[in-house]
């Protein structure tokens, strides 16, 4: 009996998982690293170099990516609902396709992001930034079904 409660146990304990959930990345550099398609609901990359990093399709719900440097980050097809942006670094980042419903990215810089399908409903961002926004702003989100203008409210700048 014991044999077979340790084979389950050994068995159990060694499968491979993708899920990072809740995991401190703070202060850390993950320059490219390659987290696709995991699940890191909660996690924290506070002040995280992620420059030419792959979280395309992460789940990234209510995640910390406070002063993260995410230049040239790949993060399309995500869910970044809820997320704190304030202080990152976007600069050549792909948004295409993510949910960022709800994130809170005030003081984040923006330069030259792919916003294709992206939904802002309810993100916080400066009038100038909305503005650059709205000049290249088209698709619709697949999983919100939003346009990316709408959510924007560029017809209202």
């Amino acid at each position: 009996m014991r044999f077979i409660i340790l084979t389950f146990l050994l068995v159990v304990l060694t499968l491979p998982t993708r899920s990072f959930a809740a995991l401190d990345y703070g202060k850390q550099s993950l320059v490219g690293a390659d987290f696709s398609g995991s699940d890191l609901k909660g996690a924290t990359f506070y002040l995280t170099d992620l420059q030419d990093a792959n979280l395309s399709g992460c789940e990234l719900q209510n995640a910390t990516l406070y002063g993260a440097k995410l230049k040239d980050t790949n993060l399309s097809n995500s869910n970044l609902r809820e997320v704190t942006l304030d202080s990152a670094v976007l600069d050549g980042t792909d948004l295409s396709n993510t949910n960022l419903e709800d994130s809170f990215a005030y003081s984040t810089q923006f330069e030259n992001v792919k916003i294709q399908g992206a939904d802002f409903t309810n993100v916080f961002l400066p009038k100038d930034i909305i503005r650059e926004f709205c000049e290249s702003a088209t698709g619709t989100n697949p999983i919100t079904n939003r346009e990316t203008r709408e959510t924007l409210e560029c017809d209202y700048i």
